[in-house]
């Protein structure tokens, strides 16, 4: 199976079309939108959570070995 083409999109937005109608597909897109930003800001965060945890992590093993 490859991938998809032109003629399969326009299928898929003429399918959705008549599924949700004209006036709710700019409704769709505006949730799918914010949908997606929320998922980004959370997947910053989270990455610098994990990058202030790793940086914790090299400073307290550094403290380790220069008390020993």
């Amino acid at each position: 199976m490859g991938p998809i083409g032109v003629p399969e999109l326009l299928l898929i937005l003429l399918i959705v079309l008549v599924l949700f109608g004209a006036k709710k597909i700019p409704e769709l897109a505006k949730g799918l939108g914010s949908g997606l930003k929320e998922f980004r800001k959370a997947s910053k965060e989270l990455d610098d959570t994990a990058k202030s945890a790793s940086e914790v992590d090299k400073e307290t093993s550094i403290d380790d070995k220069n008390s020993q």
